[in-house]
């Protein structure tokens, strides 16, 4: 049996990415950066041959998958359950601003500790299950395949600690991924291994802290 491989896509860069604003589950549309982003990314993407794409239904992951889908054919499958951690209280907050208002849990929660998000969001268990279940379902019956997963930052994360099997304490070792960047994981009979990480066609910091980026200065707004 050929391995599966799974290409985990993060979105092409948003407005509130820039100033480290917490989206979640918000509908923040891709800016005109990252609109050229996932356009150049999806060139390198569709060299790969990719065999399916699904994506999450939150616009700016949609409209990062249809790039890839416009040059290799492909229809993209939308799975809301690749949809970016529900942030609770924190979401259309920057870090600065959670840190100010609710710093214990929000610190927390940065250093990798499995609680809700914003007090009513969601665990980073409770997203890996639901993603890795999306992930599962598309390669259900299927081997030699290259399915590319365009879904958020933090989802990412929380999709590579649970492959990896990583205790969850220990999920912040991996990197952030930048906009509209890529990490690949193949299947081996010991299960997943990590093959590449936060790959890209151009070299991009990483923007939000949801996400895996370094805290930002306070002056940035």
């Amino acid at each position: 049996m050929a391995a599966n491989r799974v290409v985990l896509w993060r979105h092409g860069q948003t407005d509130w990415n820039v100033v480290n604003r917490f989206q979640g589950h918000s509908d923040i549309p891709l800016n005109e950066v990252g609109e050229f982003q996932a356009k150049h990314a999806a060139q390198i993407l569709a060299g790969m041959n990719p065999t399916a794409i699904i994506s999450s239904d939150l616009g700016r992951a949609r409209d990062t998958a249809q790039s890839l889908a416009d040059l290799t054919g492909l229809t993209v499958q939308i799975d809301e359950d690749l949809r970016e951690t529900n942030g609770g209280l924190w979401e259309g907050k920057t870090g600065a601003e959670n840190r100010a208002e609710d710093f214990q849990n929000f610190i927390r929660w940065i250093d990798g500790e499995d609680h809700p998000a914003g007090t009513t969001g969601e665990r980073r268990s409770e997203v890996a299950a639901r993603a890795t279940k999306a992930i599962n379902d598309a390669l259900a019956g299927k081997d030699d395949q290259l399915l590319v997963v365009t879904t958020h930052g933090g989802t990412a994360r929380c999709v590579l600690g649970h492959l990896l099997q990583l205790p969850i304490s220990h999920w912040g070792v991996v990197g952030g991924l930048s906009n509209a960047s890529w990490s690949i994981v193949q299947t081996n009979p010991r299960g997943w291994h990590l093959v590449e990480h936060n790959a890209g066609s151009i070299p991009e910091p990483v923007f939000g802290e949801e996400s895996g980026a370094p805290a930002m200065p306070d002056w940035v707004k």
